[in-house]
């Protein structure tokens, strides 16, 4: 896994190199604005990636689950409209097996949103795209300080 991405400015269009981990929220290199924050995470580096200044949503998925592959756009779209307030953190469970143990994770796609590395919620199943939406929002006027 590479230590960033590259990510284009949703205001300007620039593309920024964002770290996968980092002790702030990623901003555009010419506009400041804040950028989205998507990630993937393995079992070795998913605790430094969750270790996070903001609300972290982390989605343990697979590639075989249809109810996976139907929210991971409404998750990743999140992660975009939410630039700055919310990092998301998918984990290919049949490549990460031990993350999905590690919160006794029963059924995929499964959700759960982390506040300095500590569970706060978790959904279990697929949502439509209004539901997901009002859980985060939900969570992030709760878990936000």
């Amino acid at each position: 896994m590479s230590d960033s991405s590259v990510v284009s400015c949703l205001e300007c269009g620039k593309r920024n190199r964002v770290p996968v981990s980092a002790t702030g929220t990623p901003r555009c290199a010419a506009c400041h604005a804040a950028l989205p924050w998507l990630v993937e995470a393995t079992g070795g580096d998913f605790a430094g990636i969750v270790a996070s200044p903001v609300l972290v949503l982390v989605d343990l998925w697979a590639p075989w689950c249809g109810p996976c592959r139907t929210i991971g756009p409404l998750v990743e779209q999140a992660g975009k409209d939410l630039a700055g307030r919310l990092k998301v953190v998918k984990v290919n469970v049949d490549v990460a097996p031990e993350i999905s143990q590690q919160f006794g994770v029963q059924g995929i796609p499964t959700l759960l949103l982390l506040r300095d590395g500590r569970e706060v919620s978790r959904q279990v199943g697929a949502l439509p795209g209004h539901a997901l939406r009002s859980w985060i929002d939900t969570e992030l006027a709760r878990n936000t300080s």
